[in-house]
Parts: structure tokens; sequence; C-alpha cells
């Protein structure tokens, strides 16, 4: 993450936190236009996001941004939920997605495996029948298979 992305992360996590929301990734996208800041969002009692809690999520951010008006020139603030391919930050992340394969980058590796172990926040992955056990918050890591319902 860039200082700029990062600025717009605690900018997001200022404005939403205290309404029960914990931000999950900032991201600026720029494909030729109008810049896009996309805040991808999740419940802090993770409970299901809902198109209420983005709108809700929407209003309390853009007010924040419109006051400290953090990119030069028009943008497009957009939310979304996280999605299929949920980024996993901290340790209750992990635990919530145990059983399922993960796509790690990042701390000397790059694989997709199976998460079978939360230990504090020491995360252990099967990789070719081995385990592989990480420091969550020293890689990059996303869901790389849907659960089968909400966790």
């Amino acid at each position: 993450m860039n200082n700029n992305d990062n600025n717009l992360m605690q900018l997001a996590s200022g404005a939403l936190e205290p309404l029960g929301f914990e931000v999950l990734e900032v991201q600026v996208q720029n494909m030729g236009g109008q810049p896009i800041v996309l805040v991808r969002i999740d419940r802090l009692d993770e409970q299901p996001v809902t198109v209420d809690d983005l709108a809700r999520a929407s209003r309390a951010a853009e007010a924040e941004f419109d006051r400290v008006d953090p990119i030069a020139g028009e943008y497009r603030l957009e939310f979304e939920s996280p999605g299929g391919k949920r980024p996993l930050l901290r340790a209750r992340h992990f635990e919530r997605m145990l059983g399922l394969k993960v796509r790690v980058r990042g701390d000397g590796h790059s694989f997709t495996a199976p998460l079978t172990g939360v230990d504090g926040d020491r995360v252990t992955f099967t990789v070719n029948g081995e385990p592989v056990t990480l420091t969550a918050g020293t890689f990059q890591a996303n869901l790389a298979e849907f659960p089968d319902r909400h966790r």
C-alpha cells in the first residue's frame, strides 16, 4: 500500500469504525478517466454487509472525504462488501475462514493452499502436504474459494 492509499485508509477508518464498520482495503483506480476510490468494508460484528450498510458507510465517509479533500480534482468514491476474494488481514479473519483455500503472497511465499490452523497471530496452511506457518499481517492473503455460507 502506498502512502496515499494509507492516508485514505486512515481517513475512511476514522469515519467508519465508530459506525461499526472495518475498512479492509482502499484502492485508487484510474482507468484513464476520473479516479475511483474503492473502499472495501466489513462489519465489526461479522454479520453480512447489506446494501443499507454500504449506503450508510458511503454517506459517512463521503462527508469526511469532502471535508478533508484528500485527492486533487474530481474522483468517484465507491463502496463494496468483501466478496468472494475477501482480504484476510488479522487473525480473526483467518479464524473465520478455517478449512478454505487462501491465496498467499509476500513474506517470501506465493501459494494457494487450505488454511488449516490459527494460533494467536500464527496462521498455518498445508502446502504440498507440509505445514507452512506465517504471522498474520506480514503477508497478503485473500480467499481463493467462496464459502458455502456466511462466515
